[in-house]
């Protein structure tokens, strides 16, 4: 069974890619391998989720 892919772009400040560097350099990972890894560990979800509401309470959005 073939999987089917999809490309992400993400438009990203100079300091953050740098901040993303180190860390995959810390794992000997490239950028897009870290983020990827980043995006399917288990609690991801729960923390994606827990940021969206701590910036939507900053911004005040309900």
């Amino acid at each position: 069974m073939a999987m089917a892919t999809s490309v992400l772009s993400v438009r990203l400040d100079g300091e953050l890619l740098e901040r993303l560097r180190q860390h995959a350099a810390k794992r000997g990972m490239s950028v897009q391998d870290y983020v990827v890894r980043t995006l399917i560990r288990d609690d991801f979800d729960e923390q994606f989720k827990t940021a969206v509401e701590e910036t939507e309470r900053f911004y005040g959005v309900t």
